[in-house]
């Protein structure tokens, strides 16, 4: 009789791991087709480092908030089921955007409570939440439906300051609170982004940009998705144990290029784990 539990159980745990699926929520930093001709975003390069499917939700234009908005959050709570995995990245289109709201913008601040009203093109009075409030609000619904969300910070845009990628927005610290909040795996992809960019020189990187300092192209995208995967593999996330054979052998410490003293000196070892 217990055989036949023990092997009814183990079963039953292989068919959730068999039906797990990675789901990418994010903006045209991660999404098909990048910004626009030439670019491409690195949600579509991350399958071939994972044994699981991946679905990229990513939408060129959005934000935490829109995302939220346009009901797509609510529409892939609604798809998820118990043990897939949920990237949720943002932070590019997040900033205000003047005196008319551009659907897009946050209200300023790291809580779930601050409420800005904002004034649409039409003259409309809007009221809008902060960064966390829309990502901690979709992180914890995820939650209940037994999805398992990771919040990964932005990546850095081409933009240099004395031979180093310049520092990250405010984005970045606020998609750092969201996941240690909901107690949930925290991927700081601007940095491990940073740490490859300093590692491979501006010359090098700015390559990777075709048409401006945000978008990449599939070259570029494709080391940025590599990062993220650098960044599963220090996580303690349960998807860093779903990564292929190329997903396990990542560039690290080694990282793709010539990584001279002086840029070692500059920013933490290349791979190094944060």
């Amino acid at each position: 009789m217990w055989t036949a539990v023990i092997a009814i159980t183990f079963a039953a745990v292989a068919s959730v791991a068999q039906c797990q699926t990675v789901y990418l929520a994010g903006d045209s930093t991660m999404a098909k087709g990048g910004g626009g001709t030439g670019t491409d975003g690195w949600g579509q390069y991350l399958a071939q480092y994972l044994t699981l499917p991946v679905v990229n939700n990513a939408i060129a234009g959005r934000s935490a908030r829109s995302f939220t908005d346009e009901g797509r959050f609510t529409t892939l709570i609604n798809t998820v089921k118990s043990g897939d995995f949920v990237v949720i990245e943002f932070g590019h289109n997040d900033g205000t955007s003047g005196a008319t709201d551009n659907g897009r913008q946050d209200a300023v601040g790291n809580d779930t409570t601050t409420t800005t009203t904002v004034t649409a093109a039409n003259g409309t009075s809007i009221v809008i939440h902060t960064f966390n409030f829309y990502i901690q609000n979709a992180v914890n619904s995820l939650k209940a439906k037994g999805a398992i969300p990771i919040v990964s910070s932005q990546t850095p845009d081409n933009i240099w300051t004395n031979g180093v990628i310049g520092p990250p927005s405010r984005f970045v610290g606020y998609a750092q609170l969201a996941g240690s909040r909901t107690s949930v795996t925290y991927i700081d992809h601007f940095d491990y982004v940073a740490q490859a960019y300093d590692a491979l020189g501006q010359t090098t990187t700015t390559t990777f940009y075709p048409l401006d300092h945000t978008h990449t192209s599939p070259t570029g995208a494709n080391i940025v998705a590599q990062t993220f995967v650098r960044g599963l593999i220090c996580s303690t996330s349960a998807l860093n144990k779903k990564l292929s054979a190329s997903g396990s052998t990542v560039p690290g410490e080694e990282y793709i290029g010539t990584i001279t003293s002086a840029n070692i000196s500059k920013r933490d070892a290349v791979g190094k784990c944060i």
